[in-house]
C-alpha cells in the first residue's frame, strides 16, 4: 500500500487540537516534532530519559506528520483537514505558519520510525511512562510505571498538560476514591488514578478512537477491573458521584460543563483541569468560580496551565 506523509507546520499551542483533527480524519500514525523538546532541561527534577536528534526537528515551531493511504478520497480528506485546522482560529487558537506539505512514503519507512521519538520518561515523583516495547526496570521501590501503546492515538503521555494532570492526581487522589476522567484520550490519567489507590475510575470520551485506545492501555496495565470506559459527551447523563474529576482538554470545552462537574462531585470533591493556554486562564478561573468552585491552585508548565478547584464542603449542589 502507498502512503502519503502529511506534514503540518504549526505551533505548540495547536498540537492537541490538530492531532485530534488528524486522528478523526483516519490517519494511521502521528509524529510530533516540537523543537522545544531540544531546549528543555530533560535531566532535571525527575531525570527524564530522552535521546533526541536536532536534525529531526524544524528550525522553528512544530511539525506534525500524519500518514494517509493513497486512494481516491485523499484529496477530499486533506481538504477537510485543512478546513478543520483553519476553523481553530474561531477558538482563538494560534495555528502559526499553518503550512502543509505532502510526500509519498513506503509503508515500512513510517510504520516503525516514529518509535525512536518515544522513550521512558519520569514525569513526576513516582510515575514513569514507558512504551510497551521497552524493557524498562523500575529504579525505586515506590515507582509507578504506566505502559502505553501510542500507536492508535493521543500521544505518549509526556505532554505538559498530561504531566500537570498526573502530578495533581499524585497529590490529591486518595485510597478508595471514585474518579471521573473526562476526555480520557489514551487513558493515562485513568491508569494513574487506579495505581494511586482509586477504587474505580469512569473514563469518558466522545471519540471512539480514544475509547478504544483507553481500553487497550487499561488492559496492558492490568487495571481493567477498576476502570469503566465509555463513549460519552463530557458528563451528560452521568449519575456517578465522584471524589475527583480530571479533565485534560481545551479551555473552551472545560467551560461547557463546569456546572455539570460541580453537580457530579461529592462535597469537598476536586476538579482537576488542564489543557489551558495562558490567555484562557482567567476565563476558566472565572467560569469555575461562577459555578461555585473554590480555586485551590493554579499551576504552570511551559505555556500550559492547570487549575485545581474544589466543591465547598457545605455546598447544596
Amino acid at each position: 500500500m502507498k502512503w502519503t506523509e502529511l506534514c503540518i507546520y504549526t505551533t505548540n499551542e495547536a498540537i492537541e487540537p490538530i492531532s485530534n483533527i488528524i486522528h478523526e480524519a483516519g490517519a494511521s500514525g502521528l509524529v510530533i516534532e516540537d523543537r522545544q523538546d531540544l531546549e528543555r532541561d530533560w535531566e532535571g527534577q525527575y531525570g527524564e530519559i530522552y535521546d533526541l536528534n536536532p536534525d529531526d526537528y524544524s528550525e522553528e515551531g512544530v511539525r506534525l506528520k500524519a500518514y494517509l493511504p493513497v486512494n481516491s478520497f485523499l484529496g477530499e480528506t486533506v481538504s477537510e483537514i485543512k478546513q478543520a485546522i483553519n476553523n481553530l482560529l474561531l477558538y482563538d487558537i494560534d495555528i502559526g505558519l499553518n503550512k502543509i506539505t505532502m510526500s509519498e512514503v513506503n509503508e515500512e519507512d513510517w510504520a516503525t520510525a516514529w518509535k525512536k521519538y518515544y522513550k521512558p520518561a519520569k514525569i513526576s515523583e513516582r510515575f514513569t511512562i514507558t512504551p510497551t516495547w521497552e524493557d524498562y526496570q523500575p529504579v525505586s521501590s515506590d515507582e509507578l510505571i504506566i505502559e502505553l501503546d501510542p500507536g492508535m492515538a493521543f500521544g505518549t503521555g509526556t505532554h505538559p498538560t498530561t504531566v500537570l494532570s498526573v502530578q495533581a492526581l499524585e497529590r490529591f487522589v486518595e485510597k478508595d476514591d471514585t474518579v471521573i476522567d473526562v476526555g480520557c484520550g489514551s487513558g493515562v490519567l485513568s491508569i494513574a488514578a487506579v495505581q494511586l489507590g482509586a477504587n474505580h475510575v469512569y473514563a469518558y470520551d466522545l471519540d471512539d478512537v480514544a475509547v478504544q485506545s483507553t481500553r487497550l492501555n487499561v488492559k496492558v496495565n492490568k487495571v481493567q477491573d477498576n476502570v469503566t470506559v465509555k463513549q460519552n459527551n463530557l458528563l451528560e447523563h452521568v449519575q456517578v458521584k465522584a471524589d475527583v474529576i480530571v479533565a485534560n482538554i481545551l479551555a473552551e470545552i472545560i467551560l461547557r460543563f463546569e456546572t455539570n462537574a460541580i453537580n457530579t462531585l461529592k462535597p469537598g470533591g476536586l476538579f482537576i483541569t488542564s489543557g489551558i493556554i495562558q490567555k484562557k486562564k482567567q476565563a476558566v478561573k472565572e467560569g469555575l468560580e461562577n459555578a461555585g468552585f473554590i480555586i485551590l491552585e493554579v499551576n504552570q508548565m511551559e505555556d500550559w496551565i492547570s487549575i485545581i478547584a474544589q466543591k465547598p464542603e457545605e455546598s447544596r449542589v
